[in-house]
């Protein structure tokens, strides 16, 4: 079971309270609204939106989507136990984006072109190979399966820790994940689209306001600077070899991880045109430094004013910041509302957007090939059986296992990484063929499982760099010996152009 909280202050008061009851009960309101915006009973339309989020929409469900509960919970943690060697998670932000920008917009002409629906459609298409769809179908519903599990137990701390314990870390997993896969079961990337528009407006909004606050509270960087030498002074430490090691291993692993995510893919299917989509991300460029670098702030703000905590107690530490300035400051308990506002939008936009991926994949990816016969409707089913018998095994996993966010994240991308190279570098080579790629999977999943088990880095690299490392020299081994004999490469090989 989750640890109990230590005895806090209530964070909100019965009017906040109620106004965070009023912003559930509209995420409620606009999966109503987009199940009768349906125009047909479609897969494209559900899973998809008919194709058709335009700049701003697309940007905020985007954002909502990649800024989740492990930034504002989970970053502000980390940089209260590991100080400024953390800063180099802003950094990621542009390695994920980069990635992005490189493969997205040709991803989103064929998707377009060829009617893709799931990951799995452009992988059919592009090597003809449904041992390899299966593979990376696994490995992708895996890897949704921890985002879910690492986002329901953030939003349980989050709930438990504004009410002061008042709401149980268990209640709010179940109440709250019970609200995502009803609005999103209704009404499909509609309606978490355009909750994701309410939520990432009030996150950014959140972000900002939080650090101006927690600014003229506490005090600019360098005015902490003496505090913090004398608190934390390890907090300041240069990085040493081993350190830069792991920033230079974590960079490979989200941009190669991230930007593959099921349900980033999903949106790149579901944008207007090319143009569009890559509009959209490079706003996303900006919001490292108006999100993720503000969070982080409060972390060093909580490391200087509140040592001492220990590793489950620093996971909140953003609520023990709220809890003090409340404490301080007369009339703050609207912001506050708003903040928690923010931090639950940030989790529960997550929630529903993976949710909404692997019910897709398991849908179009498994479902329809048993039942190739199945119709549409009998399809929809399908997908809404698998989004709540998915969610509640979640609920019951995030109750029962103690990890951390953090590290939970990081087995969820040492495992989905390895899909990278199929997608990414099969979307620009014409030459791969699904025997290359294949094996490049299995021996980056096998060596990274392996590495896992041992609990050994090689060099300090994650287990999940070392098998992407892998993964990358035997797809070009395999590809390099199957020229070198005569094979042809798949057919079916992308040709949209940029």
């Amino acid at each position: 079971m989750a640890p109990a909280m230590t005895s806090q202050p209530l964070l909100l008061g019965p009017a906040a309270l109620f106004a965070v009851g009023l912003y559930l009960a509209a995420l409620l309101g606009i999966g109503i609204a987009a199940r009768r915006a349906r125009t047909n009973a479609d897969m494209a339309d559900f899973y998809l939106a008919g194709r058709g989020l335009g700049v701003v929409v697309l940007f905020l469900t985007l954002y909502a989507t990649q800024y989740s509960g492990l930034t504002l919970v989970g970053f502000a943690g980390n940089f209260y136990r590991n100080g400024f060697t953390f800063i180099s998670v802003v950094s990621f932000a542009a390695a994920i984006g980069s990635v992005y920008l490189w493969y997205a917009p040709r991803l989103q002409r064929l998707a377009s072109e060829r009617g893709y629906l799931t990951v799995g459609d452009c992988l059919d298409d592009r090597y003809g190979s449904s041992g390899l769809t299966l593979l990376a179908t696994v490995v992708f519903v895996f890897a949704l399966a921890t985002y879910l599990l690492s986002n329901l137990k953030a939003l349980g701390y989050v709930v438990e820790a504004a009410t002061g314990g008042a709401v149980g870390f268990a209640p709010a997993v179940i109440t709250l994940g019970a609200l995502i896969v009803v609005y999103e079961s209704l009404g499909g990337m509609r309606a978490v689209a355009w909750t994701d528009v309410l939520q990432g407006a009030t996150l950014l909004v959140g972000c900002v306001l939080l650090f101006v606050v927690v600014v003229i509270h506490y005090g600019a960087p360098s005015q902490l600077l003496p505090a913090a030498i004398e608190a934390r002074p390890e907090l300041l430490k240069p990085p040493d070899l081993e350190q830069r090691v792991g920033w230079l291993s974590t960079l490979v692993l989200v941009a190669f991880g991230v930007s593959i995510y099921p349900h980033a893919i999903q949106r790149i299917y579901a944008a207007r045109d090319a143009v569009t989509l890559r509009r959209a991300f490079q706003l996303m460029l900006l919001m490292p430094f108006v999100t993720t670098l503000l969070v982080m702030y409060v972390g060093y703000v909580g490391a200087v004013n509140f040592p001492g905590l220990d590793r489950l107690q620093s996971e909140r530490i953003v609520f023990v910041v709220l809890a003090d300035l409340a404490a301080h400051i007369a009339g703050i308990e609207a912001l506050i509302a708003l903040l928690v506002c923010a931090v639950i939008a940030a989790i529960m936009s997550t929630v529903d957007s993976a949710l909404l991926a692997v019910s897709s994949l398991l849908t179009e990816d498994f479902y329809r090939k048993l039942r190739p016969q199945a119709s549409e409707r009998e399809l929809g089913v399908a997908g809404r059986v698998s989004s709540f018998a998915l969610m509640a095994a979640m609920i019951v996993l995030a109750i029962t296992l103690p990890q951390t966010l953090w590290r939970i994240t990081e087995v969820k991308l040492e495992v989905l990484c390895q899909a990278a190279p199929a997608i990414v570098w099969g979307l620009f080579d014409r030459r791969l063929n699904a025997r290359a790629v294949t094996a490049g999977m299995a021996v980056g999943l096998m060596a990274t499982v392996g590495l896992f088990e041992t609990g050994v880095r090689p060099f300090g690299f994650h287990a999940g760099v070392v098998g992407l490392g892998a993964n990358f020299a035997a797809v070009a081994l395999v590809a390099l010996a199957a020229r070198s004999g005569g094979a042809e490469p798949a057919t079916g090989a992308p040709s949209a152009q940029e």
